[in-house]
C-alpha cells in the first residue's frame, strides 16, 4: 500500500523529481565515486597494479608531507593568499553593492554594472599575460612611468613580496562586480516600510546605510564568508601556477599547484592524493568552525 501510494506520488510530481534527480545523479558521478580514489593517499600506488593490488602503506604518505621542511611554508602560502583574498573581496564588493544602491541614475548604474561585470569575463590566461605585460621590467607600463619619474626598474613579478598583492588585487578588479551582484540582489529584499521609517526619522544616507542596509544583507554576508571558508585551502591552481616563477616561489607555492607537480609533474600519485585529503580535512574544519561561530550569533545564523 505504502509503495503504490509512492508511485502515484511520483507520477503525479515527475517533473519534481526529475529536477532533483539530474543534479543527484551529477553529484553521485562526479564527487561521490570519485572518492574511491582517496584510497591512493593510503597506498604506494604502481600503474600496473592499479589501486586494490597497490601495496598499502598507511599513513606513510602523510608523514612524508609533514616530513618536507616545505610543508609548513606552503600551506601557509595557501591559508594566508585565500584569507588575504576573502577580507578583501567581500567588503568591496559589498560597498560596490551599497554604492549602486545608492545610485538614482538608472544610466549610470547599468554603465558601473557593465564596466565592472566585464572583466569577469577575461580568461585567467588573458589576465596573467596583462599583468606580465603591464610589469614587465623593460617595456611595461608601469616601469614605463617609473622610468618617467626617475625610479629604476623593478622586476614586479619576481619579488615574493610583492606576489600577494598583485595576485589578491587583480583578482578584486577582476571580479568586484560580479560578487557584487549577490548584495545588491539581498538589498533588494529589504522591506520598504524600513527605508520609510529611516527617513521620517531624519536619517542621512550614511545612518540609513549603516542602520537599515547592512543589518538588511549581514546574514547574507555571514554565509558568503562561510562558504568562502570551505575553499580556503583549495585556492585556484591555474592562476598562482601562471604567475609563479623561480623568483617568486616563496610566496607563490601553493597547495594546488604542489598537488600538481607532485602528482602530475613527478607521476606520484598517492603522496598528491594525501596532500589533497589534507586539503579537505582543513577546509571542512574551517567551514565548521566558523559555521559555528556564526550560530553562536542568533540573529544571524549558520548554513545549518
Amino acid at each position: 500500500m505504502a509503495d503504490k501510494k509512492f508511485k502515484q506520488k511520483i507520477c503525479a510530481h515527475w517533473q519534481f523529481y526529475l529536477i532533483v534527480a539530474l543534479p543527484m545523479i551529477y553529484f553521485i558521478l562526479f564527487k561521490y565515486i570519485p572518492m574511491y580514489g582517496i584510497l591512493l593517499a593510503f597506498k604506494k600506488y604502481r600503474i600496473s597494479k592499479g589501486i586494490w593490488g597497490s601495496p598499502w602503506v598507511g599513513l606513510n604518505q602523510f608523514i612524508k608531507f609533514f616530513s618536507n621542511p616545505s610543508a609548513l611554508q606552503i600551506m601557509w602560502n595557501t591559508f594566508i593568499l585565500s584569507m588575504y583574498a576573502l577580507f578583501a573581496s567581500i567588503p568591496l564588493a559589498v560597498i560596490m553593492a551599497l554604492a549602486l544602491n545608492e545610485t538614482q541614475s538608472k544610466t549610470w548604474r547599468k554603465s558601473v554594472q557593465m564596466v565592472t561585470y566585464a572583466p569577469y569575463f577575461i580568461s585567467t590566461v588573458v589576465m596573467v599575460s596583462i599583468l606580465m605585460q603591464f610589469m614587465n621590467p623593460a617595456l611595461g607600463l608601469f616601469n614605463v612611468i617609473r622610468g618617467a619619474f626617475g625610479l629604476e626598474a623593478r622586476n614586479f613579478m619576481g619579488e615574493p613580496g610583492l606576489f600577494r598583492h598583485i595576485y589578491v588585487w587583480s583578482a578584486l578588479w577582476q571580479n568586484t562586480g560580479y560578487n557584487a551582484i549577490i548584495y545588491l540582489a539581498a538589498l533588494t529584499s529589504i522591506n520598504p516600510e524600513l527605508y520609510e521609517a529611516a527617513r521620517v526619522d531624519g536619517v542621512n544616507k550614511f545612518q540609513k546605510i549603516w542602520h537599515v542596509d547592512l543589518p538588511g544583507i549581514k546574514s547574507t554576508i555571514v554565509i558568503m564568508f562561510i562558504l568562502n571558508m570551505g575553499f580556503v585551502m583549495s585556492l585556484g591552481f591555474e592562476k598562482a601556477f601562471l604567475m609563479q616563477n623561480p623568483l617568486n616561489l616563496e610566496t607563490a607555492e601553493i597547495m594546488s599547484t604542489y598537488v600538481y607537480k607532485m602528482g602530475l609533474v613527478n607521476s606520484d600519485f598517492s603522496y598528491s592524493t594525501a596532500i589533497g585529503v589534507i586539503n579537505s580535512i582543513i577546509n571542512v574544519c574551517l567551514i565548521l568552525l566558523f559555521n559555528k561561530l556564526a550560530k553562536a550569533k542568533k540573529d544571524e545564523g549558520g548554513l545549518w
